[in-house]
């Protein structure tokens, strides 16, 4: 006789039973398919913190090249001319003059160099920068930039992270925490190392409270960028069961303190430091590269060699699908740009440095249909004073500045705002630094409001409580 149980309904307790086996098979199946238990590698992308996420609207860039010219060019004398400077050279100046950053302060200094206007828009560029002046049809320039800070430490935190203060996340850490990286076997973040460190240090490149896989990773000049490259294992089987047993430890702890996002990070690193000992080797070794593309990055003439390197190497980056990459100036001797004395001297061995590289770079990009995907962004942390230091020096500006920016959807041969008839203060459309973020993020296709970290006890973000998406220069 059939016992027709089958026609009971299940008790609560039969329910519960039944469910709790089958939520344990669903753990024992994941478990199974980890990497850290031998199968199927590419199931490793769902717990890396560095998989590409969704924008929140059509990003017309896809990375970002910034091009950090540390200790603040001259407006003045790069990108944006002051006639009246020349009419009133040695004279006091007709202004207010602010607190600077020594107080000694000299009469109207005039631009060492003459400016000639370029391209199809007509931008007037200055005699320091020949080489990128042949792409001013590519280059936004805004000259309406201000900071908050005129010291250069504060000012670096401040342009890097939205803060003028250390510990908070650098702006590349919170672009790859947003989209995370098309790059599997790079950091999402490189910063491009070729001798200064600017002021600030490394927390100019720091996570902070971001998880660390999207901290900066710094790659020093020469064939081995990063320490440690070279396996010290006597064969690949040695080193993979070595890499086996660290993932088993790994999980363990993993199962044992529950989500951590500092030990999932840390995880993630130790996999990803295993795949960029081919993989860095490879980025570096430029034999692929044809004699006509190095000699338009200047690496045939030892004083662009440094810097051409770097934008050559950013460019190779980009195609790898690296999402930031900050270029630092090179050692030239003098103090980078930041010229309290010597202006002429200084900036002009500067500008030598970067300028055939800078420009080298972005023809590159163009000739390979990448410029229009890649956002290029050029600037110093502040600009400089119209007035002398001394007699030959410019002190500090924070109230009125020049960047540029080419390529990842923003308007080309483009001028936006201005500052007085001195170069002294930003008088129409006037940007802080939030907004410069806000619009960088925005043609990434984040909403800058949207990208935000859980911390302190408040949802904090790269512009705080700030910014505006400049529509002006949206292309």
């Amino acid at each position: 006789m059939h016992c027709r149980n089958f026609l009971r309904p299940l008790s609560r307790r039969e329910m519960l039973l039944r469910c709790a086996n089958g939520f344990g098979g669903l753990a024992l199946a994941s478990l199974l398919a980890d990497p850290a238990y031998g199968v199927e590698p590419s199931r490793e992308k769902e717990r890396d913190p560095l998989t590409p996420k969704p924008p929140h609207f059509k990003a017309k860039a896809t990375s970002v090249i910034f091009l950090f010219m540390d200790g603040g060019p001259s407006q003045m004398d790069t990108f944006d001319p002051k006639p009246r400077l020349a009419k009133e050279h040695g004279q006091p100046i007709k202004v207010k003059v602010e607190p600077t950053q020594f107080n000694n302060v000299g009469t109207v200094l005039q631009s060492p160099w003459k400016f000639k206007q370029y391209g199809k828009c007509g931008l007037p560029v200055s005699d320091l920068f020949p080489n990128v002046a042949t792409c001013a049809d590519d280059l936004c320039v805004v000259r309406s930039m201000t900071s908050d800070f005129s010291e250069h430490t504060n000012a670096n935190f401040f342009i890097h992270t939205g803060n003028g203060q250390q510990g908070r996340p650098s702006m590349g850490s919170w672009v790859t925490y947003g989209l995370g990286s098309e790059c599997r076997n790079l950091p999402g973040f490189i910063v491009l190392h070729s001798g200064m460190i600017p002021p600030g240090g490394m927390d100019c490149f720091n996570n902070s409270f971001l998880p660390a896989t999207y901290q900066g990773s710094l790659f020093q000049r020469g064939e081995v960028p990063v320490a440690d490259l070279k396996p010290t294992e006597p064969n690949a089987k040695v080193q993979q069961g070595k890499l086996s047993l660290m993932r088993k430890l790994d999980q363990g702890a993993l199962e044992r303190s529950g989500n951590d996002d500092n030990l999932e990070a840390a995880i993630a690193n130790y996999e990803l430091a295993f795949r960029m000992q081919t993989a860095v080797p490879d980025l570096m070794d430029l034999k692929g590269e044809t004699e006509a593309t190095k000699k338009l990055y200047g690496l045939d003439d030892a004083k662009t060699e440094i810097f051409g390197r770097e934008c050559l190497v950013a460019r190779r980056l980009v195609e790898r699908g690296v999402r930031f990459i900050e270029l630092l100036c090179p050692n030239l001797g003098h103090d980078r740009w930041d010229q309290h004395s010597k202006l002429k001297e200084g900036h002009e061995a500067n500008s030598l440095a970067v300028d055939k590289p800078i420009a080298g770079l972005l023809k590159d990009l163009k000739a390979r249909g990448m410029l229009d995907s890649t956002l290029v962004l050029w600037g110093g942390e502040f600009g400089r004073t119209p007035m002398a230091q001394g007699s030959d020096g410019r002190d500090h500006n924070p109230f009125g500045f020049t960047v540029w920016l080419a390529g990842g959807g923003v308007k080309p041969g483009h001028i936006h705002g201005a500052t007085d008839d001195y170069g002294y203060h930003a008088i129409e459309g006037k940007l802080e630094m939030y907004d410069l973020h806000a619009t960088m993020l925005h043609l990434l296709g984040l909403d800058h409001k949207k990208v935000t970290h859980r911390f302190g006890g408040r949802d904090m973000r790269l512009t705080d409580v700030h910014g505006e998406v400049v529509e002006g220069i949206l292309g």
